[in-house]
């Protein structure tokens, strides 16, 4: 929202989740002039602690977390905390945290949440892909199960930037035919997978929260279905069939995963188009690959 011109400067926003994408998004609103009263991580000390010993084989990891405590000198970091409710008439004015086993008021203008991040796998659950553990499954190759597809990047596992590239390389080279050039990448990928596994054990959303949402908690907010509603069924059809959950225009985007980590449910379709695409867009490559051909024939265009 602040990328989109949200002015945010003079605001009082509390950051609030687990990952370090809490601390990215912390300093970015800062530098933007926001005030961050405290940032809430839900993940303990003792977690964090050995998390950031195992960071001794990723040097440069830690460079950017010095760089981040830079951009955030001041600014209080809880760990074993998370929101329990937002107060508020028109707006927002104030969150109640557990911070420690123990509750707190904090007042504020924003609330930004953000509990790690989740493999986007539409597109290959369209096409058939096998899925394990909520990522698609690839061989060493980065090969789908249907042949001729390969994936790379988050939608395999959630390890940052460093991973997907080396992902889409071997993936590039193997589709090019070049199996031998993607050999020579399989030793930086298990360790990039390395820091995957690791982000994923030492920021795993703990049992507790699945006890925050009251009766009247919006879970499905397209439809503003709410958990007490949810709680009725005992699968993701039913609620879907008896509540319209998950049929709104983010088609289970956001309740998706909410619903799987409150319930253990799992969505059981897909539907298309994965992301809706711009007329304007279409007809722009349209446009473009005309003039391409136009180019290559010594036509006009």
């Amino acid at each position: 929202m602040v990328k989109s011109g949200l002015p945010i400067r003079g605001q009082r926003v509390v950051v609030a989740g687990t990952g370090p994408l809490l601390l990215a998004v912390a300093a970015y609103l800062r530098k933007h002039g926001a005030e961050i009263p405290v940032i809430c991580e839900q993940a303990s000390w003792s977690e964090l602690a050995r998390f950031g010993l195992a960071l001794s084989v990723w040097p440069e990891k830690i460079i950017q977390g010095l760089q981040l405590k830079r951009d955030l000198a001041g600014v209080p970091f809880a760990a074993n905390s998370w929101p329990l409710a937002a107060h508020g008439q028109q707006t927002l004015e104030s969150v109640t945290i557990s911070r420690a086993g123990k509750s707190e008021n904090i007042y504020c203008d924003y609330l930004a949440c953000g509990f790690h991040l989740i493999p986007n796998i539409e597109l290959p659950l369209l096409v058939g892909c096998a899925v394990n553990n909520g990522c698609v499954q690839v061989d060493d190759f980065q090969t789908a199960t249907v042949p001729s597809i390969f994936c790379a990047g988050e939608p395999t596992s959630v390890g940052g930037v460093e991973l997907a590239l080396i992902e889409g390389q071997i993936a590039g080279l193997a589709a090019a035919g070049r199996g031998s050039e993607a050999k020579t990448l399989f030793g930086k990928r298990q360790k990039a997978r390395r820091f995957a596994r690791l982000l994923d054990r030492t920021f795993r959303l703990r049992s507790e929260l699945r006890s925050l949402p009251l009766p009247e908690t919006m879970v499905c907010r397209c439809e503003d279905v709410s958990y007490s509603r949810l709680r009725q069924h005992g699968s993701w059809r039913a609620a879907k069939l008896h509540t319209r959950c998950g049929m709104g225009p983010c088609q289970g985007r956001v309740c998706g995963p909410a619903t799987q980590f409150l319930f253990n449910w799992n969505p059981d379709s897909v539907r298309p188009p994965v992301f809706p695409a711009r007329v304007e867009t279409l007809t722009a490559i349209t446009g473009q690959r005309q003039l391409q051909h136009s180019e290559v024939t010594g036509g006009q265009s």
